[in-house]
């Protein structure tokens, strides 16, 4: 049986040979966007505006996401130290114009996104729901513009939505601690 990182390289190698389209530059977009969770912030931000239930939901994607991101970029990568695929493989019209030099194991990207959009969900589904595309599309952008294996962003995207159930889970427990008198 052959190890799974062939079946990663071996997909990767496959997504890089889908023909151009005009989709390349937006997917080159949507990861620089993404870059230092400024999407997320972004959205976090106008969603904070509102009141009640998406204010909630805000401040766990936002919470979440900041909590995903350090542990992936300051623990997480330097345990597994995965090198990056090789930048000669992506096509110019995909590649962006500045690699990342961390570690490609998990996909940092695919952290935050499934971190923000799993703790935005938690609080409210229907939010969620309409941010899950755009985080799904952040994943799928670090493996097209050739920076992340797909095994780097599921283990991104799976790590991220711990990190937010986790959080519901110490919410939940916080609550129902008695009140001190």
């Amino acid at each position: 049986m052959l190890h799974p990182r062939h079946w990663d390289a071996t997909l990767f190698e496959r997504i890089g040979r889908l023909p151009t389209t005009p989709a390349d530059r937006w997917l080159r977009r949507l990861t620089v966007t993404a870059d230092h969770g400024k999407l997320w912030a972004l959205i976090g931000v106008v969603l904070a505006l509102q009141p009640g239930q998406l204010r909630r939901a805000a401040l766990r994607g936002l919470g979440s996401t900041a909590v995903s991101s350090v542990l992936v970029n300051a623990v997480v990568k330097r345990v597994f130290r995965r090198v990056r695929p090789e930048p000669a493989t992506v096509q110019v019209e995909r590649a962006l114009r500045r690699a990342p030099h961390s570690s490609s194991f998990p996909s940092g990207h695919s952290a935050s996104a499934a971190a923000f959009t799993t703790g935005v969900a938690l609080e409210s589904p229907v939010t969620g729901a309409l941010i899950a595309p755009l985080a799904l599309g952040v994943g799928w952008s670090r493996v097209h513009v050739g920076v992340h294996y797909p095994g780097d962003v599921v283990a991104g995207m799976a790590f991220g939505w711990g990190v937010a159930l986790a959080g519901q889970r110490w919410r939940r427990v916080r609550r129902e601690e008695p009140a001190s008198t």
